[in-house]
């Protein structure tokens, strides 16, 4: 590999100029369509007015660019290396002794550092601004279900039945087989207008068919005495799914935190394989977005303008990045459900990427 420091910095540069060109035209398409989407289901919900939903759409924006960077890289790769192959700048290049791998090697290093900074810096802000999309999201009655929030005070819960409307909080919530216990369990009613009806302190609670069975139970009444119950029966949306699938998501944890996060929620006895595999899929991103530099380059490395075809390799690029993506979600779907290990199954996409990508430049440019 003859690496030029000038000639590495020149394919750098332009390198993230057509990236940051890809991104921001994508990132206009995603933000055009959330926009429509967040418009579709918020016509129904006075409350929702264009504002907000402009401000909720720019809120979701961050977690759907971690989702297409992948795509970005290339796409700004594959634009790297035809616009230097249309004004023959990779003939001169070559010419002068500079092989293949000595052009991507700046490309790959630019990559991985996004990679890396995507990690470290973005990804925490991206968490921050989800978390807020999805506190509008509840606001404005736009998701099914009331607010939840798990965390290390406990489980809080707001529902509302029909004219009343219900927080409650549980100091503590673990996972029992398929049951959800509560520990400490408060429940507060109040009507439509927010005026208190009654309150219930619990010593715990069972989640099972769609109620939850208190026990041992005081009763708040205004003006009343404190009564006492043994048992009592209080209906709710809540589920031991919607807690783990919709309401743990790890888009909404920083990667800094995910760690503890993670301890967290299987102190509880809740299963972590979801916060686990996107911990590790984070670890896996830089080298992943390396393996797409190699795909792009499959598809448009060449200095060969004479054999045509631009369409072609613009289709078969586009379509192996779809098919690795496509192969990523199977991948990730045998690692949440413990068919293969977490680690593997965050880094076998990344991996497999790469060494397709190495083998078929192997074979074009070595022989």
């Amino acid at each position: 590999m003859n690496f030029t420091p000038v000639l590495s910095l020149y394919i750098g540069r332009q390198f993230l100029a057509a990236f940051f060109g890809a991104l921001a035209v994508i990132m206009g398409l995603i933000y055009l369509f959330d926009v429509v989407e967040l418009l579709r289901r918020a016509s129904t919900h006075g409350d929702a007015g264009m504002s907000v939903i402009l401000e909720m759409a720019l809120f979701k924006l961050p977690q759907m660019v971690q989702l297409i960077l992948p795509f970005a890289v290339m796409l700004g790769a594959m634009a790297t290396f035809w616009t230097m192959t249309r004004s023959r700048e990779l003939v001169v290049a070559r010419s002068a002794g500079v092989s293949a791998w000595g052009m991507l090697a700046p490309v790959m290093i630019a990559a991985f550092l996004i990679g890396i900074v995507n990690v470290v810096a973005f990804n925490p802000l991206s968490a921050v601004l989800f978390k807020r999309f999805q506190a509008l999201e509840d606001q404005m009655q736009l998701r099914g279900g009331g607010p939840l929030l798990v965390g290390e005070s406990g489980l809080w819960l707001r529902e509302t039945h029909g004219a009343e409307q219900m927080v409650l909080h549980a100091r503590s919530v673990h996972q029992r087989g398929h049951d959800l216990v509560l520990g400490e369990v408060s429940i507060y009613v109040a009507d439509s207008n927010e005026h208190f009806l009654f309150g219930e302190e619990a010593a715990d609670g069972r989640l099972e068919d769609g109620y939850i069975h208190l026990r041992d139970i005081d009763i708040l009444r205004p003006g009343q005495p404190v009564e006492h119950k043994d048992a009592d029966d209080i209906a709710s949306q809540l589920t031991l799914a919607r807690i783990q699938d919709n309401f743990a998501a790890p888009e909404t944890v920083s990667f800094w935190q995910l760690p503890s996060f993670i301890r967290f929620f299987e102190s509880a006895g809740f299963s972590a394989n979801r916060q686990k595999l996107y911990y590790q899929s984070m670890l896996s991103s830089p080298v992943l977005l390396v393996a797409m530099v190699l795909v792009a380059a499959v598809f448009s490395l060449t200095p060969n303008l004479r054999s045509g075809g631009i369409m072609v390799r613009l289709v078969g690029g586009v379509g192996a990045g779809f098919i690795f993506y496509f192969f990523s979600k199977v991948v990730y779907a045998l690692g949440l459900s413990s068919t293969l290990p977490i680690v593997l199954a965050a880094w076998v996409p990344a991996i497999v990427a790469g060494l397709v990508g190495s083998a078929a430049l192997f074979h074009l440019e070595d022989g």
